[in-house]
């Protein structure tokens, strides 16, 4: 069934729809307004942050209200709905996985950011002062990297490498965790195998043994983080599949 909702890559919310680029970052203020539906999906990763004013955002059909001082998560697949930056001081940073993970031989690298995929946490993040100017002073030397005029790609990432593990450093300092960060890999790592075999209708023990775990196990997990149990967290899937709405 065709989806509903028209993927975007990073080349179109800059106005370049047959750009390539894996990495961009920019204000809002000196930003055009992206060509491109109000509510879509993307392909690559975002991060909104918010220095003044606020803005709602809705993901997945669920509204969030971004304050100052907040970071904001967006991820590949997810339903969004745009919203109009005018008045807000702030900017996105836009990265694909293949950006991210480029040189890295552990794959769950990416998978081990527990904020990222709307997952475990919720995508709306509100920082402590200090950590906020912290992750300010990365963006700055993301953008004076950005602007040179042959950006060196390795400094890029190695940038954001940095800027969300400060992240997850300061979500793990101020929350509980209520499961492992191993259990969120396997869990991140089995919604990618459902999200690839939706349409099969595969059973959970297909899951389990792809993952080199257990049925038992891998129900647990899911259990702890979801609250439900993996052959419903599948038919949940198959049935925003066939209505294009989950």
């Amino acid at each position: 069934m065709k989806d509903l909702f028209r993927s975007y890559s990073i080349g179109h919310f800059i106005n370049q729809a047959t750009n390539l680029t894996e990495f961009e970052i920019a204000f809002f203020e000196e930003m055009d307004e992206p060509d491109v539906d109000e509510v879509h999906k993307q392909t690559f990763y975002e991060i909104l942050w918010v220095d003044e004013g606020s803005s709602r955002q809705i993901i997945d059909f669920q509204s969030y209200d971004l304050q100052p001082k907040s970071l904001f998560f967006i991820s590949p697949g997810q339903v969004h709905e745009f919203e109009s930056w005018q008045g807000l001081k702030g900017g996105t940073i836009m990265f694909t996985e293949d950006f991210f993970l480029q040189n890295h031989q552990n794959k769950d690298k990416l998978f081990e950011l527990s904020f990222l995929d709307n997952i475990y946490f919720n995508p709306n993040l509100l920082l402590q002062c200090q950590d906020y100017i912290t992750f300010r002073s990365y963006i700055d030397l993301l953008v004076a990297e950005k602007k040179r005029a042959i950006p060196n790609k390795e400094i890029l990432q190695s940038l954001l490498h940095i800027l969300l593990l400060q992240v997850q450093r300061s979500i793990e300092t101020t929350k509980d965790l209520n499961t492992t960060k191993r259990n969120i890999v396997l869990f991140k790592q089995f919604k990618n195998l459902l999200e690839n075999n939706v349409a099969h209708a595969l059973a959970p023990g297909y899951y389990a043994q792809k993952l080199n775990i257990t049925q038992h196990h891998l129900n647990r997990i899911v259990k702890e983080i979801t609250d439900k149990t993996t052959t419903e967290v599948i038919k949940a899937r198959a049935i925003g599949k066939n209505s294009n709405r989950i």
